[in-house]
């Protein structure tokens, strides 16, 4: 399968579709494996203790599932998620933003399922993992 928009053409799109985060993420990567996105972290995505939040992480694997199975289909804004897991395994660096390679696991007529690793930025060990399905709506005739 190849790829169906650019990184750049992704990040339009995210900001037509999803006016109300599209400055919190920046698309580096999509591929036919999947994506490499950055969260960049601000003051809005920190907890007490100055770690990045559980839902500002979810957030980013969610986009990140979003983006890997849009890369390959195109625009189908009306795909959700439709199953998620998501483990914290360490605590994220303060001050850093936190990156997600998303790789998709299967791509197929109706479900897309996509492993996610999220990093801190110079990190080597994951912060956190995460799958997500999303359900993709029937092509419409006519």
């Amino acid at each position: 399968m190849s790829v169906k928009m650019t990184p750049q053409e992704m990040e339009t799109y995210l900001a037509e579709i999803f006016p109300q985060v599209s400055d919190d993420f920046a698309v580096e990567v999509i591929d036919e494996s999947g994506c490499v996105m950055r969260l960049k972290t601000q003051e809005k995505h920190l907890r007490p203790g100055g770690t990045v939040s559980g839902p500002s992480m979810f957030a980013l694997a969610d986009v990140a599932a979003y983006v890997a199975t849009m890369g390959q289909i195109g625009r189908v804004a009306l795909a959700v998620t439709t199953n998620c897991s998501l483990d914290f395994m360490r605590k994220p660096q303060a001050g850093k933003d936190i990156i997600a390679k998303a790789t998709l696991l299967k791509l197929g007529r109706t479900l897309s399922v996509t492993d996610i690793l999220l990093y801190s930025e110079g990190m080597t060990e994951p912060v956190a993992r995460s799958t997500m399905t999303y359900a993709i709506p029937p092509k419409r005739e006519g």
